[in-house]
């Protein structure tokens, strides 16, 4: 709702720099100038019905239930004619332009956002594409805004709902993003540099979100684990070194065959089970792990593989057998692929 009415104070704004309203009054004078001319060749016609020709005339419709008989009517209805096919020909140029303009200025990145619980995604490089896709593939995310900022010249893929800001990651096109009013910023490395300066960029980057608004949750991808004590300082939330996780997983399926296509097919939403974050469901509250373990499974037949301690906090992986699970806590469950159920518990 608050989006609609953004974009309808962008059209009166705009319809204001065009002078749109000059416009209109021409029109409107044309219009009644037109009707009186009518009723004063054809007597037998009434105010309403002149209007009615006059309107019917302007806007190129004729339905033919009104006419002019006299030879002064018509004359007066063919200078209508002339300057209305004119008049509104310049009123629907400039409502086109308007909607071009700012379809324009959209893909090439110079519009300003108010979303509220979006995401940002700052950088992009050639994983972004499958980040987003796998974010569509979730019902939670599928249609949410994602707001990207980056040094691009246009758009880089066709979403409806993916919204571009053309610049670098800095405290203004933050702004233009929203960013005090975003769910999550997700900071990417930019491939055009070499590992370190990607690095960098992205320690950089983190630093400028956390100190604008440290209530935006931030997810950090990085090349090299060096790094991960500058972003554990900038106070970034969750930190994915990619080169490490990939080595580990290569290590550990090179021991224990088979681990990676577990791990490829919990981490996709495209087929298989998925890896999700649940509340812990009311009747659950203040159960040990194992008794919420065993029902969890009985019931929408999840797997229970960690506990956080409330949306933000530590995550406990494997917890004891007795751990309490309070309140506010989180569960990360194995879902079957495709079932929905497992946004709304």
């Amino acid at each position: 709702m608050k989006q609609f009415f953004s974009q309808l104070n962008f059209l009166r704004k705009a319809l204001q720099r065009e002078n749109i309203d000059r416009i209109l009054l021409i029109v409107a004078i044309l219009i009644l100038v037109g009707a009186g001319g009518l009723m004063l060749f054809e007597p037998e016609l009434s105010f309403y019905s002149a209007l009615w020709l006059i309107f019917a005339t302007v806007t190129t419709v004729g339905y033919g239930d009104v006419s002019a008989q006299t030879l002064g009517g018509r004359v007066v209805s063919v200078v209508v004619m002339i300057f209305g096919i004119g008049i509104l020909g310049l009123f629907t140029a400039t409502i086109a332009s308007i909607f071009v303009e700012r379809k324009m200025k959209e893909d090439r990145g110079m519009r300003s956002f108010e979303f509220e619980d979006h995401i940002i995604l700052c950088e992009w490089n050639y994983r972004a594409k499958d980040i987003i896709h796998e974010l569509r593939m979730d019902p939670r995310t599928k249609s949410a805004p994602l707001v990207l900022i980056a040094e691009l010249e246009t758009k880089p893929i066709d979403d409806d709902e993916l919204y571009f800001i053309n610049g670098s990651v800095n405290e203004e096109t933050l702004r233009r993003a929203n960013l005090a009013q975003a769910k999550t910023a997700v900071i990417i490395g930019d491939d055009r540099l070499d590992a370190n300066a990607r690095d960098a960029k992205v320690v950089l980057t983190t630093l400028t979100v956390e100190s604008l608004y440290p209530g935006v949750y931030t997810i950090v991808e990085l090349e090299s684990e060096a790094n991960v004590q500058h972003c554990e300082r900038a106070n970034a939330n969750e930190i994915i070194v990619g080169s490490q996780f990939s080595s580990r997983l290569v290590s550990r399926a090179t021991v224990d065959h088979g681990i990676s296509k577990v791990v490829s097919e919990l981490l996709s939403l495209r087929y298989g089970n998925d890896l999700s974050k649940i509340p812990v469901p009311e009747e659950m509250i203040d159960k040990s792990f194992i008794d919420i373990f065993t029902e969890i499974k009985k019931k929408y037949n999840y797997t229970i593989l960690a506990v956080q301690r409330g949306d933000k906090g530590e995550v406990v992986s494997n917890p004891d057998e007795n751990i309490v699970v309070g309140q506010g806590d989180h569960l990360i469950v194995i879902t079957a692929g495709g079932q929905k159920s497992r946004t709304v518990i």
